[in-house]
């Protein structure tokens, strides 16, 4: 298991309040930008797990966008920094049975008492998006309203890019949808199709920045059609911070290419 990069990362140790910084981990690019204090800002509560094991094909990650404060993140990116080596272990499964271990993973995670006991000791709340991908398959968990969005030709053709739905009054932590009698949280699957994918993960900062067009998955993908990953991210991140955005924003953007070919009608017309 010593093939796996990884970063784990809370805005209470490191804030990024008025700068811009950019991270690689193998192929993924980390973007963060905290705020700027001219708006207000003066603290960061995003937060994420990245991991990445290139041997066995697959990207783990987790995005968290808390309020009040950061301790719900770093509580939450605690409990699955112990589980490292079960969630290492669960993707190294087959695809079908990896997405449905993890998934009850996440939840039994969240549904167990000592979880729940410790969310009552916190001040504040989070959002908290999951994403797996495997093979030519994303799997995805969302409480929330970070934001999973695929590029790809064929999708953007149809108008296709967000990919989960956002879910607001959903949060772990104080006040914790794991209390409820029905938890509260969305699930999905997606087949990646030959080519080059684009994936994309967000907290809210930037699509809801003043005086950008950003809710427009469009505007989003527009940097990397001539720049490369890194550098479109810090472009994404430039612009709302010159747009004078309060709200911290974590971004993770990474490419995969799937030489497999994916489902299509079949009435389709082979060419």
């Amino acid at each position: 298991m010593g093939s796996v990069h990884g970063l784990s990362w809370v805005g209470s140790q490191e804030h990024f309040v008025d700068e811009i910084n950019t991270k690689r981990i193998h192929h993924i690019v980390l973007g963060r930008f905290g705020g700027n204090s001219s708006a207000g800002q003066y603290k960061n509560e995003d937060g994420c797990i990245v991991w990445v094991d290139e041997k066995m094909d697959w990207e783990f990650v987790i995005l968290l966008d808390a309020h009040q404060s950061a301790e719900s993140a770093e509580l939450v990116i605690s409990s699955f920094i112990e589980k490292k080596d079960v969630i290492q272990s669960i993707l190294s499964l087959s695809i079908s049975e990896a997405f449905n271990r993890l998934n009850e993973m996440i939840v039994s995670t969240f549904q167990s008492r000592h979880f729940k006991e410790a969310c009552q000791k916190i001040q504040g709340e989070t959002a908290c998006l999951f994403v797996v991908r495997k093979g030519k398959f994303l799997s995805w968990l969302s409480i929330g309203d970070c934001i999973l969005y695929l590029h790809h030709p064929e999708l953007s053709a149809l108008n296709e890019y967000q990919q989960n739905q956002r879910s607001f009054y959903e949060w772990v932590g104080r006040v914790n949808t794991f209390d409820l009698e029905a938890p509260c949280y969305s699930v999905g699957r997606k087949e990646l199709r030959k080519g080059k994918n684009h994936l994309f993960v967000t907290t809210d900062g930037l699509i809801e920045c003043p005086n950008t067009n950003f809710q427009n998955p469009k505007e989003i993908f527009k940097p990397f059609e001539n720049n490369s990953n890194e550098d479109s991210v810090k472009l994404l991140l430039r612009e709302i911070k010159e747009k004078n955005v309060r709200d911290s924003s974590t971004i993770l953007s990474w490419f995969v290419d799937i030489d497999l070919d994916a489902s299509r009608p079949s009435d389709d017309i082979i060419r």
